[in-house]
């Protein structure tokens, strides 16, 4: 008698398979899941898009028009189209302020990157004690509203009472003791410079502390090992593991010192003769200052254009360079 097996059929649902056998979409609760983050940052994008896209629509609205303090007074609007645009872009004082503009950002930059890495760096290597001290120090100069820091910078430099002037009258320098630090372009614009940097480093050396922390000390001792002295620890290992900082925050500076105003505006209001206006100050003084209005929008308009392009620039090296190491 032979046995017989009977097949048990299989228990649950069958294996669901999409259209031309391609396997089945997401369920809907994973769809679900993937979706969290988007709305979760949804209200902030709203926000950002409310507050700023209708000030940049109304502000390119005002840069179509001739607008001034008669037009404001009748209640009349008149549309010229891009003709404020023209002039601007036919102004050899635009592009005088725009070429300014650019070695004003380029040097901030530079000096913010190279002083703040420094600082870093010595953060990474100092004891907890002086380590905790110097970064107090770095926190409280970051946190120093704008306008307080400017004001401060105004006493340190200023010509009869200033620090400085005192300081360097002391050391030998007799004919700084009533020097006029605003009284020249290259003296006014020191000055600010030292104001940005001061303000910047202490965002670039925190940062890279905190970076040089993820990097494994392994690699270090092995850099030791093979003879790599500091300098060439730097170059073999940290710059290597934090490119992508370096990259960032390059990025993020270059941005935050081309639209300063407060610090170029509030030192001599781009004084002596308007040789240290920079973009934003050179549209708030045509707008504000000689009450066009339009010209102002104008300018500030392409600003941001011109920022647009340097960072478009900026982010093309940066890709086609990690193509390369690819």
């Amino acid at each position: 008698m032979s046995a017989q097996i009977e097949e048990v059929p299989a228990t649950g649902p069958a294996p669901r398979i999409g259209k031309g056998g391609a396997p089945p979409s997401p369920p809907r609760r994973e769809r679900a899941a993937r979706s969290v983050p988007y709305l979760l940052i949804l209200p902030a994008v709203l926000l950002t898009v409310l507050l700023l896209g209708w000030t940049m629509v109304k502000n390119g609205l005002l840069s179509l028009q001739n607008l001034n303090k008669r037009q404001l007074i009748r209640h009349v609007t008149e549309w010229t189209g891009f003709d404020n645009y023209g002039e601007v872009l036919g102004s050899s004082e635009f592009w005088s302020v725009t070429g300014r503009s650019v070695v004003f950002t380029a040097a901030n930059v530079v000096l913010i990157m190279v002083l703040g890495c420094l600082i870093g760096l010595l953060l990474a290597r100092l004891g907890a004690g002086l380590r905790l001290l110097l970064a107090l120090g770095l926190v409280l100069a970051w946190a120093m509203p704008v306008v307080a820091a400017t004001t401060v910078f105004q006493w340190l430099f200023d010509q009869r009472f200033g620090v400085v002037n005192h300081v360097l009258d002391a050391l030998g320098w007799h004919a700084m003791a009533d020097f006029n630090w605003t009284s020249g372009q290259l003296s006014t614009f020191f000055v600010i410079t030292v104001l940005i940097v001061w303000q910047s480093i202490p965002f670039v050396a925190i940062n890279l502390y905190a970076a040089t922390t993820t990097i494994p000390r392994e690699l270090y001792e092995a850099a030791s090992l093979d003879g790599a002295g500091s300098w060439k620890q730097f170059t073999s290992v940290t710059f290597p593991f934090l490119k992508p900082f370096f990259l960032a925050t390059t990025f993020l500076e270059v941005i935050w010192v081309f639209k300063s105003f407060t610090q170029v505006f509030a030192i001599n209001e781009g004084g002596p003769d308007r040789l240290t206006e920079t973009l934003p100050v050179y549209a708030f003084q045509e707008g504000m200052g000689s009450q066009h209005f339009g010209m102002g929008s104008a300018i500030s308009i392409l600003t941001i254009v011109i920022l647009l392009a340097l960072t478009a620039y900026y982010l093309r090296l940066v890709l086609k360079q990690e193509e390369d190491e690819l």
